[in-house]
């Protein structure tokens, strides 16, 4: 019993000098995050025919106007054929 208290008690004296002297040494930090692996990705507009390669905000954009445009589209291509029977009730007034 008295051997493990002096065990952790040389534990905790040995891990308190340690962190000084590491709290010195520079870190690194998020300094290896824009190290690219593979191709290097283009605009959109150099590549318009290759998706894979375009920035990933780019295709985001892209995709999102896409389905915008799409979706738009549909509701304006359905829609268009049906009026209110005031308009025309109007339209004829006039």
């Amino acid at each position: 019993m008295a051997t493990s208290l002096v065990r952790r008690a040389a534990n905790l004296t040995r891990f308190a000098s340690s962190s000084s002297s590491a709290s010195i040494i520079p870190r690194r930090g998020f300094a290896g995050a824009a190290d690219h692996h593979g191709p290097p990705k283009v605009n959109c507009w150099t590549e318009p025919m290759n998706p894979a390669q375009w920035k990933e905000e780019h295709f985001v954009i892209v995709s999102l106007s896409g389905w915008g445009l799409l979706i738009f589209g549909s509701y304006k291509f359905f829609t268009r054929g049906k009026k209110n029977e005031e308009e025309k009730l109007v339209e004829a007034a006039q």
